[in-house]
Parts: C-alpha cells; structure tokens; sequence
C-alpha cells in the first residue's frame, strides 16, 4: 500500500471516529511511515521537534494510539520501561532483542510457527495475535 492510500485509510478512520484530521496528525503520520525499521514514541518526538513541526508531545501520544487503533501501527517489544512500535505493513515476525546495546533482529521461522499452532490446536485454544521477543546478547557485544 503506497502512502497516499495509508494516507487516505489514516483520515478516514479518524472521521469515523468523530475526530479531527489536522496537518499536526497528518505530519506525525508521514514522520511515522518515513521510520525505516522499529521506532520509540519519544525518538518520534524529537524528530518532529527538529523539524520544526508545531505538534506537542501529547498530541504525537494520541495520534500513535489512533494509528495503534487502526492497526497500522504496532506496539512489538516492551522492555525496560521502553516501549518499541513499528509499522505493521510487513509480514509476521519475531525479534532477538539485545540487552545491552539495544539492537533489534527480525527473523521469521515456519517451524516455530508450526510449533505454535500445533500447542494451540492442542489446548483448542484460537490465536488472535501472537509475539516472540527473546532477549539476549548479540555477536557484536559478546
């Protein structure tokens, strides 16, 4: 999906939900979809802040919920009172994280995948949603 579509989708979800869409919403949309990878709100923050675009911090905080909301947006790792978002136009995936330089590693494995529905099945239990998020330490700082 291009980002004039998201675009579009973004204003017409908020409409729906008796909101405003304001060029503050509309910058914080395009800062969003311009991160390449994963994201913190408050590094969105001070993006914004650097270019000089007239948003307060609250309203970035709101926006990034709506955006959650719609599901374009997804919370993927919470970790020592951080909480890590990216967009959520990519395939399904899970995430090494390092615990000291805070790296992030993407991988996706059909066996594990496999491995979830099999235990899930077995407990007829129905998946809405899943992550895995295994902590660690990374080549680099070993």
């Amino acid at each position: 999906m291009n980002k004039e579509a998201i675009k579009k989708q973004f204003k017409d979800f908020v409409k729906r939900k008796g909101l405003k869409f304001t060029s503050q919403r509309e910058s914080i949309l395009e800062e969003i979809l311009n991160v390449k990878g994963h994201f913190e709100i408050e590094d969105m923050v001070k993006r914004i802040k650097e270019k000089n675009i007239p948003v307060s911090r609250a309203t970035v905080y709101r926006t990034l919920n709506i955006l959650k909301e719609m599901g374009l947006v997804n919370e993927v790792i919470k970790y020592k009172n951080k909480t890590i978002y990216e967009i959520s136009l990519k395939q399904h995936h899970d995430h090494l994280i390092c615990t000291k330089c805070g790296s992030i590693i993407e991988f996706s494995e059909e066996e594990i995948e496999k491995l979830q529905d099999k235990i899930c099945k077995e407990y007829g239990f129905k998946p809405e949603t899943h992550r895995l998020e295994i902590f660690g330490i990374c080549k680099n700082c070993r």
